[in-house]
Formats: structure tokens, sequence, C-alpha cells
């Protein structure tokens, strides 16, 4: 299958009519295909894609389903370091452009806090701290947990 039929596939709406009838149509995957410069791969396996892109394509299924809020679990997992800013650019065109809540669940926190409004820092599950990046970067239970404390 190729990435112009998984986005559609992802992208179907099926509503129920009055009766037993169903009214199928297809949502925006052409849009989203270009939106996130992906056409070009548009009939291409995504395993045969590189990584960076594969990580677009799943993007574009996400985006699909027209969602309100855009939940990112690890989305820099595998990625190199130009990736990781060219994610970032996308993440922040997608929530500006679109509009679109994004809820953010990275480890790596040059992006997070390339991107962030708004941060809560979790230790095993335990809220360390909520605030603006800076502020959470600047609170001392985040520091120490992250960066360790002298008494260590």
């Amino acid at each position: 299958m190729s990435n112009e039929d998984k986005i559609q596939v992802e992208g179907l709406v099926v509503e129920a009519l009055p009766g037993t009838q169903f009214r199928v149509r297809l949502d925006n995957g052409h849009e989203i295909l270009a939106y996130l410069d992906l056409e070009s791969v548009a009939h291409t396996v995504v395993s045969g894609l590189p990584f960076g892109t594969q990580k677009r394509v799943e993007l574009a299924r996400a985006l699909a389903a027209d969602p309100k809020i855009l939940l990112l679990d690890e989305p820099a997992g595998g990625l190199n370091h130009e990736e990781v800013y060219v994610l970032g650019d996308l993440i922040r065109r997608i929530r500006d452009e679109r509009h679109m809540t994004v809820l953010l669940v990275e480890h790596h926190m040059g992006l997070v806090m390339s991107i962030a409004d708004h941060v809560v820092a979790l230790n095993f599950g335990r809220k360390l701290a909520e605030g603006t990046p800076a502020q959470v970067q600047a609170d001392p239970d985040v520091i120490k947990a992250y960066l360790g404390s002298k008494d260590q």
C-alpha cells in the first residue's frame, strides 16, 4: 500500500445516514501530503522511506483524522540532530497554521524547549515543575532530578 492509500484510509470517514445507508468520503489526504511535502513519495511503500520521512508519514496519518489535539509521543525518537530540528519546525508550523493544540511527550529537551509554551516536567510519574520553559529549566527540583546535585 502506498503512502497516499494509507493516508486516505486513515482519513476515511463513514457517516451513518437514516436507515442502513452509509456515506463514505475521503478527507484531505492530498492536501496533507502537500502540506507535509510528501507528494513525491505518495506512491512509495513507507518501509522503503528514510526514517525522518516515515515520521512525516506518521504525522500525515494523524492529521488526516483532523484532530483538535495532536498527541505526539516521543516523535524525535531515532532522529538525528538535523531531523529533530526539521521536526521542531514542522510541529510549530502545524500548531501555528492549523491552530492546533499539541501535547508533546518527549525526552529531547532541546525540542521541547524550542516548541513549548507550557511545560510540565515529570520524574518517575511525579510532577516536579510546571510553567514556561524558562521557569521549568530553572526549577531546583528539575535541575536536581535531571542534572544531579553535588551531594549525589
